[in-house]
């Protein structure tokens, strides 16, 4: 996607920066390596693990569980929400953008996966769309519509991708305990409606609170 003129965006604090220049968007989608993830080794990993197969080969389910992060976002009418607030929830968090190819491709998915849960309101299927200006986020709000009941979330400041396990990866899929930890994540495009993830959803809905 092209944008016009010459910006950057400074996530201040996390040792990340993204520029965009010479009239191209550097676009984040999800990979391996890259400048925002120090190549440490890998982390111990949970029991949650275990779901780490098929279309959730990738996916990371660390032993270290922080409590999600305290960072202020948007609900379609402009209120400041905050993960905090759904406490006693599993939530899936699925961090988005209209630039970003894979998060529209993998949306019908969570669609899938919030319908299937209907009726269930121990567990909200969460995406939060990470474009900045008015007219990306109004083409937002009309993509995410025709994805009902997905709800439309907004953090315009575009730093959630850079607090969770990828820091920067989009699109960036994050698991979250009723007590508010972060247990799981995974970045990149994944079917979220298939029994791999439904499989780690109920074994986080199968928890004692």
């Amino acid at each position: 996607m092209a944008v016009s003129g010459k910006f950057g965006w400074a996530v201040a604090g996390l040792g990340a920066l993204v520029l965009v220049g010479g009239g191209a968007l550097a676009t984040l989608y999800a990979t391996r390596s890259g400048p925002f993830k120090a190549d440490d080794g890998p982390a111990a990993q949970s029991e949650l693990a275990r779901f780490a197969v098929g279309p959730l080969v990738r996916l990371e389910a660390p032993a270290d569980t922080p409590i999600a992060p305290d960072h202020v976002f948007y609900d379609r009418e402009g209120a400041e929400v905050r993960l905090a607030d759904f406490r006693g929830k599993v939530l899936v968090v699925n961090l988005w953008a209209m630039w970003c190819a894979p998060c529209r491709t993998e949306m019908p998915t969570l669609q899938r996966l919030a319908e299937a849960y209907a009726g269930d309101d121990r567990l909200v299927v969460l995406p939060i769309n990470v474009d900045t200006g008015a007219d990306a986020i109004a083409d937002a709000k009309s993509f995410i519509d025709v994805h009902a009941p997905l709800p439309m979330y907004s953090d315009p400041s575009f730093q959630l991708p850079f607090l969770f396990v990828d820091p920067g990866k989009m699109p960036q899929t994050i698991l979250i305990d009723r007590q508010g930890r972060v247990r799981a994540a995974f970045s990149g495009e994944a079917d979220w409606a298939g029994p791999e993830a439904r499989a780690l959803v109920e074994a986080l809905l199968a928890e004692e609170g």
